[in-house]
């Protein structure tokens, strides 16, 4: 319970309420060195404990929450485990993303996952991008550059890619330097708000108005997490940028989903209209792209909780670059150690996303807890999460030998239909709540499925 124990007091929540949360000792093993079942326990048992918080705030009703750590290890991997029509969805990855060797014994790793993206890091290897690329046309351009080098290079064009680097050699990067001692998130009060008028429903969440503008993992967890507990969760993306099919079936699930151009005054106005009657705005841009667009911090009507995810960041040299959970493992010496507790002679990454389903739910807890001090306090707050600072946190768990075990069998059990146009099954919710059940609900099948209006309270 200590980590839960830390981050739950971190936010100035009432540490008496930890004694309705109930996890795993010790937590069930992953395939990994690290503690990821430990991990994944924490960050779901703190965003359900934090929504029942709220719940008990509004209504004056307590309840009990627990998280098996073998289930919410399963979780931590939700977009591997659903199938739709009985099929078990293709892979998350794109046919060059990756790990490579570079000069000098070096790796690099790339993420090709978004079509602009593979598009660019092909022009930096001088290319031609065209489905016929294969993995040994990259390999043989990336071993004649630096590991280092190629990372700055593809920084500098705003592509997505970063070397290889061990624990120590990260600890030594000015970047670590900048996160040292921060903790996976933050609550900053940001402006002066009335105090919320408490009122009742059936889940933690009814009535709460969410906007998710994010995409690929853990912002879209984030809000998958929310709608769980109740919340109207209004999914908005661009026309323009690619689905990710994979990923969007699995991140969804519970939401609805609608689609604005915001290059165009009329997708701003009506982002505009939702951002004034929306409770909170989650967002996942690259930054400043939405503060350019008229929509950061300070959005929305007073009372507003504000969160934002990014990869690396807030200050230090990175603060403005791109970057996946992928990148973020291998750029902080996460697949060098894991390499090396295995007895690998070459990088392995982490068994799962990790730090971007920790981040999803450590943003939701964060989400719910400024909600508490909405109800409170008052005022309007913004909540911070970097995946950069997740690892350090995962990291600061410590280690487990290598487990036998596999956490994959009877994962039947824990599946649940979801309503939809196809037919879809997918875990439930790895958090149990003993008087407001989570919420098996829709599963959109497209990212364009509904109008971009609230549902009426």
């Amino acid at each position: 319970m200590e980590p839960a124990s830390s981050l739950w007091v971190s936010t100035k929540l009432p540490e008496a309420s930890l004694r309705h949360l109930h996890l795993d000792e010790p937590a069930k093993p992953t395939p990994s060195s690290f503690k990821l079942g430990d991990a994944a326990q924490t960050a779901i048992g703190l965003s359900a404990l934090s929504a029942a918080y709220f719940y008990q705030l509004r209504t004056g009703v307590e309840q009990d929450v627990s998280v098996d750590s073998r289930h919410a290890g399963l979780e931590f991997h939700s977009e591997a485990h659903y199938t739709l029509d009985g099929v078990k969805p293709g892979s998350v990855w794109d046919s060059i993303a990756g790990l490579y060797k570079t000069l000098n014994g070096g790796y690099v790793r790339i993420h090709t996952n978004l079509p602009h993206h593979r598009k660019g890091i092909l022009d930096i290897l001088d290319i031609p991008d065209n489905p016929t690329v294969t993995r040994f046309q990259v390999q043989q351009a990336l071993i004649r550059w630096d590991s280092i080098d190629f990372e700055t290079e593809a920084a500098r064009r705003g592509m997505c890619a970063t070397a290889y680097r061990s624990f120590d050699e990260w600890n030594a990067h000015p970047q670590a330097e900048a996160l040292r001692g921060l903790p996976p998130i933050t609550l900053t009060k940001i402006g002066e708000a009335p105090k919320r008028r408490p009122t009742g429903g059936t889940r933690p969440l009814d009535g709460i108005r969410v906007l998710d503008l994010s995409r690929v993992i853990a912002g879209p967890v984030a809000g998958r997490a929310l709608a769980a507990h109740g919340a109207d969760v209004l999914l908005v993306t661009s026309p323009h940028l690619p689905a990710l099919p994979v990923l969007d079936a699995d991140t969804s699930r519970g939401k609805r989903t609608t689609q604005l151009d915001l290059n165009t005054p009329e997708g701003r106005a009506k982002l505009g209209e939702l951002c004034e009657e929306a409770d909170v705005f989650v967002q996942a841009y690259r930054p400043g792209a939405l503060e350019a667009k008229g929509f950061g911090v300070g959005v929305g009507s007073p009372g507003m909780v504000y969160a934002s995810l990014n990869a690396w960041g807030w200050d230090g040299p990175w603060k403005d670059r791109r970057g996946f959970d992928s990148l973020v493992q291998t750029a902080t010496g996460f697949n060098a150690d894991e390499g090396a507790a295995f007895r690998e002679p070459h990088p392995r990454p982490l068994p799962m996303q990790a730090l971007d389903h920790a981040a999803g739910y450590l943003l939701a807890f964060g989400i719910n807890a400024a909600l508490c001090k909405t109800l409170t306090e008052g005022g309007s707050w913004e909540v911070r999460v970097s995946l950069a600072a997740v690892g350090q946190w995962i990291r600061s768990l410590g280690r487990v030998p290598v487990p036998a075990e596999q956490i994959d069998e009877h994962v039947e059990e824990l599946l649940v239909d979801w309503e939809g146009e196809r037919k879809m099954r997918a875990l439930r919710h790895a958090a149990i709540m003993s008087a407001t059940p989570v919420k098996v609900g829709n599963a959109p099948m497209g990212l364009d499925m509904h109008l971009p209006e609230w549902l009426p309270i």
